[in-house]
């Protein structure tokens, strides 16, 4: 049978890709199936070097791209550790909302407005890769800014995903969405996709938001991966824009 390190120098040798990215995909896939967890440091990479059996510089370069990515923390005199949400990465890396009067960023307050289960329909089933008809959770969550009903947001995720997700384990949670993905079921979003869109406002999103209906706002469809690309989420956040708009650095 073959083993991890054969694995690893097999794909370097053949040429597939450069040596450290087989290694980086390694340790991706060690973290995915929970045998580094968030916040834990991972081996030295003299001991990873040992392991996977390639040269120390191999192995830092394969960390250098996992923390530029985010995924991995160096702290100086510590080591290397498993990226941990927190309330700033969630706020300068997955919400993208800021005043149109020129303050920064502001963390907002949210408000669970309903949770339930339900059956994946066709395009849910698509974009999570789960079965049509596959059970999910969705709830809709609403978020308030400078005092206002910004962003209404609709979330869905499988049901295998995340056992025993219920009402009160997300009204009584202490920190973010993902934040709870991650301290709870052991899933970690490292990433999204976002495409978005102007619309006029429904009846049902007017009356949460405390807009008109017909009123002009931002839709935004969003797919949260995991280790591995893995889509463990799907959103639709509709966004009243009469003070804010949205912000992506880039670069």
């Amino acid at each position: 049978m073959t083993t991890s390190v054969e694995r690893v120098v097999n794909l370097g040798s053949v040429g597939a890709s450069p040596l450290y990215k087989a290694v980086k995909a390694e340790i991706l896939d060690r973290m995915t199936h929970g045998e580094w967890a968030r916040g834990e440091a991972l081996p030295s990479e003299s001991k990873l070097a040992t392991r996977f059996e390639v040269s120390i510089g191999t192995v830092r370069k394969a960390i250098d791209e996992l923390v530029a990515e985010k995924l991995l923390v160096r702290h100086q005199g510590k080591g290397t550790f498993v990226a941990v949400h927190n309330e700033d990465r969630a706020l300068y890396y997955f919400f993208h909302l800021v005043p149109q009067d020129g303050a920064g960023k502001e963390y907002p307050t949210a408000e669970l407005l309903s949770f339930g289960r339900g059956k994946a329909d066709a395009q849910t089933a698509e974009r999570l890769r789960i079965a049509r008809g596959a059970p999910v959770f969705r709830f809709r969550n609403r978020l308030v800014l400078q005092g206002r009903p910004v962003l209404l947001d609709q979330i869905t995720v499988p049901q295998a995903l995340f056992p025993g997700l219920d009402e009160e384990t997300l009204r009584s949670r202490e920190r973010t969405i993902y934040a709870l993905y991650q301290s709870r079921f052991g899933i970690n979003v490292i990433r999204a996709e976002e495409r978005l869109r102007a619309r006029l406002c429904d009846a049902d999103t007017a009356a949460a938001l405390q807009v008109k209906t017909g009123d002009p706002i931002l839709e935004i469809q969003r797919v949260a991966y995991t280790f591995n690309n893995v889509p463990v989420e799907t959103r639709v956040s509709r966004v009243n824009t009469a003070r804010h708009e949205y912000l992506n650095e880039l670069g």
